[in-house]
């Protein structure tokens, strides 16, 4: 059941059309699951199915949301975004149908100063679709944009 107190458009830098995480299901200051449906208007759509490339940046984004939380919770402000690096990642599928439900729980591994390393899984109903670990640097510290 989606957490509906939270805006996550106060969250995250991240608007339409790439803005694909829909719902928050749970955060924490180190983690948080979002929902989403993958739509037609998402990056690399045929029409009929997306790359599982994109689940890269449903992790980064489900990431954001963690981040956004946490500065939130300090009184900051969400910031402006992250130089985002891919570690690892590991597919599951060759595509992914439109319309699809997914999940996708994302873990601050490592952190230190503007530099965190998350992990991140995605599913549908219990099928992994993919194991991605992402390497992330925030770029806007400046502490006069909070």
């Amino acid at each position: 059941m989606p957490l509906t107190k939270i805006d996550i458009e106060s969250l995250i830098p991240h608007r339409y059309p790439i803005k694909m995480i829909s719902d928050v299901l749970e955060i924490t200051p180190d983690s948080a699951a979002a929902g989403a449906v993958v739509n037609s208007d998402w990056p690399l759509c045929d029409g009929k199915e997306v790359s599982p490339l994109v689940l890269i940046e449903v992790v980064a984004q489900t990431g954001a949301l963690v981040d956004g939380y946490k500065r939130k919770m300090q009184g900051k402000t969400g910031g402006k975004g992250w130089l985002v690096g891919v570690k690892d990642a590991q597919f599951n599928t060759a595509a992914i149908s439109v319309g699809t439900h997914i999940v996708a729980s994302v873990a601050n591994s490592y952190s230190f100063d503007n530099y965190s390393v998350i992990k991140g899984v995605v599913k549908t109903d219990e099928d992994i679709l993919a194991v991605i670990v992402l390497q992330a640097l925030r770029m806007n510290e400046d502490p006069t944009d909070d």
